[in-house]
């Protein structure tokens, strides 16, 4: 795709080239249709990236445009170009800007290779989850063995967990979590972006959990003012906040 996409963007800087050659020689005429043809065979390669990128097929975007799937397929292909309307459904229903179909760079070129990238990051969690499992037992006094033998594991399987050799099975890690007294969110990811939407998330979920009423009323930007008080008593101590209750008492007395 991307050899593609360059030999198109190398045809247009030449075509470029050459209008601006024909508007230096009065005699010379301007070929719009190859520009036109050019341009079309761009905003193909870009249609098909993006459609790539999101997991669709022609049929999945000729379904949602109301049109044949052959259609799609001759813009792909840079036989035919979709109107601004057209487009502008196909960057809602593929994810994108706009302006990426009128843009000189594939998302294929733009982004890592997700497959290293996500084996990096799984290493990475694994040597972690091990460190913080360590940190833990430590923390309480416990030898490998002991945790091992609570956890009816061998500590060389245990040793291998807390170095981050072997990926931790998730219901291996509810009873090493138990046994060091740890909650999972303890070894949940905090710090990359990962880790924050998955805060999101837990938040989303504990926010949609409450009663109807008191949703509402957190979600009522009027209300930021209430949330920011009650933010600073839970933040107050314990003597400092008893002393405003007293405050408020002697005020409605």
């Amino acid at each position: 795709m991307m050899a593609d996409f360059k030999d198109i963007s190398a045809r247009l800087k030449s075509a470029r080239a050459e209008d601006a050659a024909g508007e230096a020689a009065a005699d010379r005429p301007i070929d719009y249709g190859e520009s036109y043809r050019i341009r079309a065979k761009m905003v193909g390669v870009l249609i098909r990236d993006a459609r790539v990128n999101a997991g669709r097929t022609p049929a999945d975007c000729a379904q949602m445009l109301r049109v044949a799937p052959e259609q799609i397929e001759q813009w792909e292909f840079g036989e035919s170009t979709p109107s601004l309307p057209q487009l502008e459904l196909l960057a809602y229903y593929l994810d994108v800007p706009v302006s990426h179909f009128w843009g000189m760079h594939t998302l294929q070129s733009s982004r890592d290779d997700p497959a290293a990238a996500q084996r990096e990051y799984l290493a990475l969690r694994d040597r972690l989850i091990g460190a913080l499992l360590r940190q833990a037992r430590e923390e309480l006094g416990l030898s490998v063995a002991d945790l091992a033998a609570l956890s009816g594991m061998t500590p060389a399987q245990l040793e291998q967990y807390e170095l981050g050799e072997v990926a931790l099975p998730m219901h291996e890690l509810t009873v090493l979590a138990n046994g060091v007294r740890k909650n999972m969110d303890y070894f949940l990811e905090s710090s990359s972006k990962i880790g924050e939407l998955l805060r999101m998330r837990e938040a989303w979920k504990h926010f949609t959990a409450l009663p109807e009423d008191l949703r509402q009323f957190a979600a009522n930007p009027l209300n930021l003012g209430f949330i920011e008080i009650a933010l600073m008593f839970s933040q107050m101590p314990t003597d400092k906040l008893r002393r405003v209750g007293e405050s408020v008492l002697n005020i409605t007395m």
